[in-house]
């Protein structure tokens, strides 16, 4: 009879286990859909602020949500519901305009109806240059020359770290750019190794926005995949977990 019992118990056991994991996945779709979406660093443009192998969580709801909110971008309703505005400063991930297929990270510098220009690599926002500030140098992990950084102030009072790594870089001087209604003008930190919209990446729909970055939960040095937890005590960046932006 004990036997009978333990047989008639593992299938309603198995049944749970399912039913547990399958409430786990829902939850975690749910999360990834309408509340926060990881994002990991691929590239240096927005050094210094940002390294490779930064994984982000984006916040989702903080701008509303549009097409390009929800897996596979289904045509489901155009512009975005419960909208909230991007502020100056903010560093958002987005889809890139001529492929949506690809995200980008970089920050918001020009707001619908601003005239942006970069003059001698001073950034000037409607006629006005922004404060900006040496800061002594920063020096790559992976070792080379140190780079001269800079502070810059946003007419909103937001402050961060850019890079000057080239003296005269070719987006050290632009036109004027006039930023159109429901665009925004991107630039990276790294203002010499950094596709924006000086260049092809252009003005960036506000349909386009997937949210704003939020907080560093993971970071691991050079090609560290996070699975590999052997190589964490060489690889991990700890004093950058958990650290807000």
């Amino acid at each position: 009879m004990a036997d009978s019992a333990e047989t008639q118990k593992k299938p309603g056991a198995l049944a749970e286990s399912i039913s547990v994991a399958v409430q786990a996945l829902l939850l975690a779709i749910v999360v990834r859909t309408f509340l926060f979406q990881p994002f990991t660093i691929p590239s240096g443009s927005m050094l210094p602020n940002l390294l490779v192998g930064d994984y982000l969580f984006v916040s989702k709801y903080t701008y509303g949500y549009s097409r390009h909110s929800f897996p596979f971008a289904p045509n489901l309703f155009s512009g975005r519901i419960w909208a909230g505005e991007p502020q100056r400063g903010d560093i958002i991930v987005f889809k890139l305009p001529s492929n949506p297929g690809i995200d980008y990270v970089k920050r918001v510098i020009g707001l619908p109806g601003d005239r942006i220009q970069v003059i001698d690599g001073v950034l000037h926002i409607n006629g006005t240059a922004v404060k900006r500030e040496a800061q002594g140098t920063w020096t790559p992990e992976t070792g080379g020359p140190a780079i001269p950084v800079y502070v810059e102030t946003l007419p909103n009072g937001v402050s961060y770290r850019t890079l000057d790594l080239i003296e005269r870089g070719q987006g050290d001087n632009t036109r004027v750019f006039e930023v159109p209604r429901d665009r925004y003008f991107m630039m990276g930190d790294n203002r010499d190794n950094s596709l924006d919209s000086r260049f092809d990446v252009g003005f960036v729909p506000y349909e386009n926005l997937v949210g704003p970055a939020r907080l560093i939960f993971f970071s691991v040095a050079g090609e560290g995949h996070p699975m590999a937890f052997w190589r964490w005590p060489s690889d991990m960046r700890w004093t950058r977990m958990f650290r807000l932006l």
